[in-house]
């Protein structure tokens, strides 16, 4: 057991952060949460809500509604997504839900649903009041 000084400044060093693995070939049924990041290389029926990264690797996929800190899908997800960092669907993925905040959508990607998110529209695009053309005066 450490004491004095070595024990306090182990106590007060970052923890690192982990990362688990739903591995090829597994099959998870029921919600999962927790703290840091998740893989999912196998398959997931269920909601996730972690406080890290959600990554979907090709060949994964998840079914349920999704909430985690940011999201980056080379797989397949069906649900709705909540995060605070932009959601990342990569060349080859399947998406089908609502996201909501940022997205970054690259080419050869799928997706299917609805994106909420604030943004100003630019004056170019919406007359010389800036709305949108076509709308009353």
């Amino acid at each position: 057991m450490h004491r004095g000084r070595a024990a306090q400044s182990t106590a007060s060093e970052p923890a690192e952060s982990v990362e688990s693995v739903i591995t090829r070939g597994a099959k998870i049924r029921g919600r999962i949460g927790g703290e840091g990041d998740l893989r999912v290389e196998g398959q997931v029926e269920g909601d996730v809500r972690i406080h890290g990264q959600l990554t979907i690797d090709e060949g994964g996929a998840v079914h349920g509604e999704v909430e985690a800190t940011a999201v980056v899908i080379d797989g397949a997800l069906e649900g709705d997504v909540a995060t605070r960092a932009p959601v990342t669907i990569r060349a080859g993925a399947k998406v089908t839900g609502n996201l909501g905040g940022e997205v970054v959508l690259e080419e050869g990607a799928s997706f299917r649903g609805r994106i909420d998110a604030d943004f100003d529209m630019p004056a170019e695009l919406g007359g010389p009041s800036g709305k949108p053309a076509g709308r009353g005066r």
